[in-house]
C-alpha cells in the first residue's frame, strides 16, 4: 500500500509511475476523497466544541440536536474512511528509477545470459513425450481425476520432483542462511490483502466461502503474515525465511502450445525465498537473493538467464524485480522458475510489519522481498528435456543423486 501522504505529496510522480505500469488507478478519487475526509473532519471538530458550550448552558434540546448531528458526521467520515482505504488498496507499488521503462515483457533487459545452449546429437523431444514412454507423467489419469490441466506424477517421477523440494530446501537452510517454515496452505483473507493478492486478483484464488479460507497462490502469502501486526525489536532484522508449499491458482489459461505438458497448471509445487529487511539494506539483499536462485539452477547444471523486468511487467507489489529463466531444450523455450522481488514497504503497510532501529526509536515500516527458489514444474521439465539421452532415458543431476537414490530413469 501506498502512503496517503506520499500520494498527495508526489502526485505527479505517482500518476507516471501508474502510467508506465500500463495500468490505471483512483488517483483523483483518492484526493478528492481526502480533501472531503478533512472538510467533514473539520466540521465534526467545530460541532464538539459547539456541544461543549451548549452543555455549559444546560440547552438539553440543542445538545441533542447537535448530538444526532455529530453521530450522523462521525459515520459519515467512517464511510469516507473506509472507502478511501478500499481505494489505496487498488493502488500498485511505485517502480525504482532504475526499473528499465517498457509497456510489457518484450521490453524486459538480459543481464546475463550464456554464450552457446547445450547441444544434442539427436533431436531432443518434449517432457510431455518422454515422461509418459518412461512411465513417470499420466496425464489421462490426472484429467480423470481432477480435470484439464491437471497430472499425476508416478514412480521416478514423483520421487524426482520431491528430490528436487529437498534439495533446494537444504540448499537454502544449510548454504543461504534461510530458516525453512513448514505454512498453512490455506489463509485468512486478512493475509490475501497483506501480500497485495487482495482484492486485485480475486478471480485467481481458490476460496473456501463457507469457512472464508483462501487456497495459497504461492507461500509468499504466509510468508509475509508471518509477522503481520509486530514490532521487530532491534537487531532482528534482516529475517530469512524459506517454505515448500503447494500452489493453487485459477488462472485462465489460453488455447495454444502451453496446453500440453506440465507447463502451467492449477496446482503446482514451489520453493519460495522471503525476507524482512531494514530499508536502507533491502537492494542489496535482493540482489542476494537473486544469487540464491541462481545458485539452485548452477548446482543442477541447467543453463538459465537472468532479466530485468520492465516497469510494464513487474508484479503489482514490486518495486524492483527479477526473472530467472531455465532452458527446456525440448520445447525450445526459456522457462521462468523464479521471479526474485523487492516490494519495499508495500506489503508492509498493508500487512502492519515495522521494526524499531534502535530501542528508543519510533517503530518504522520493513521492506520484504520475495522470490522463488525455485518452482516446479518448470525445472522438473528442464532436468527432463535437457538431462535426455539419446535412448530416451533421463540421466539425474549430480547435486540430485543423493536425494533421489538412483542416477538414471529408463
Amino acid at each position: 500500500m501506498l502512503d496517503l501522504k506520499f500520494i498527495k505529496e508526489h502526485t505527479d510522480e505517482v500518476r507516471r509511475a501508474v502510467a508506465n505500469r500500463q495500468m490505471a488507478a483512483p488517483i483523483d478519487e483518492i484526493l478528492a476523497l481526502d480533501d472531503l475526509r478533512r472538510q467533514k473532519i473539520t466540521r465534526l471538530g467545530e460541532l464538539r466544541r459547539l456541544r461543549k458550550e451548549v452543555s455549559k448552558e444546560r440547552n438539553e434540546d440543542k445538545g441533542k440536536e447537535l448530538r444526532i448531528e455529530v453521530k450522523a458526521l462521525e459515520d459519515e467520515i467512517k464511510e469516507i474512511e473506509t472507502r478511501l482505504y478500499e481505494l489505496l488498496l487498488e493502488m500498485p507499488n511505485i517502480p525504482q528509477p532504475s526499473v528499465p521503462l517498457g509497456k510489457d515483457e518484450t521490453e524486459n533487459v538480459i543481464v546475463y545470459q550464456p554464450e552457446e545452449l547445450p547441444g544434442f546429437d539427436f533431436e531432443p523431444r518434449p517432457h510431455w513425450e518422454l515422461g509418459e514412454k518412461l512411465g513417470i507423467i499420466d496425464f489421462e489419469r490426472g484429467a480423470k481425476i481432477s480435470g484439464t490441466r491437471f497430472y499425476i506424477l508416478k514412480g521416478a517421477g514423483a520421487k524426482l520432483q520431491h528430490a528436487l523440494i529437498r534439495f533446494m530446501l537444504d540448499l537454502h537452510t544449510k548454504e543461504h542462511g534461510y530458516l525453512e517454515i513448514y505454512p498453512p496452505f490455506m489463509v485468512k483473507k486478512e493475509c490475501l490483502y497483506g501480500s497485495g493478492n487482495l482484492p486485485k486478483f480475486a478471480d485467481n484464488l481458490y476460496h473456501d466461502a463457507e469457512d472464508d479460507l483462501w487456497f495459497i497462490p504461492t507461500a509468499e502469502v504466509p510468508l509475509t503474515n508471518l509477522h503481520r501486526d509486530e514490532i521487530l525489536p532491534p537487531g532482528k532484522l534482516p529475517l530469512y525465511y524459506v517454505a515448500y508449499t503447494a500452489c493453487f491458482r485459477r488462472e485462465k489459461m489460453a488455447a495454444g502450445k502451453d496446453t500440453r505438458g506440465i507447463k502451467r497448471g492449477h496446482q503446482f509445487d514451489k520453493v519460495e525465498m522471503y525476507k524482512f529487511t531494514e530499508p536502507s539494506e533491502s537492494n542489496k539483499e535482493l540482489d542476494k537473493m537473486v544469487d540464491n536462485a541462481e545458485d539452485v539452477c548452477r548446482k543442477l547444471g541447467l543453463p538459465y538467464r537472468l532479466k530485468k523486468l520492465c516497469t510494464g511487467d513487474i508484479g503489482f507489489a514490486s518495486s524492483l524485480s527479477y526473472d530467472v529463466e531455465v532452458w527446456a531444450a525440448g520445447i525450445g523455450e526459456w522457462l521462468e522458475v523464479s521471479t526474485c522481488s523487492n516490494c519495499w514497504d508495500f506489503q508492509a503497510r498493508r500487512a502492519n510489519i515495522r521494526y524499531r532501529p534502535h530501542p528508543e526509536s519510533k517503530p518504522e515500516y520493513v521492506h520484504t522481498l520475495n522470490g522463488s527458489g525455485l518452482a516446479l514444474p518448470r525445472v522438473l521439465i528442464a532436468i527432463i528435456e535437457n538431462y535426455q539421452q539419446k535412448d530416451g532415458s533421463i540421466a539425474i543431476p549430480e547435486a540430485l543423486r543423493p536425494y533421489t537414490g538412483f542416477d538414471i530413469i529408463r
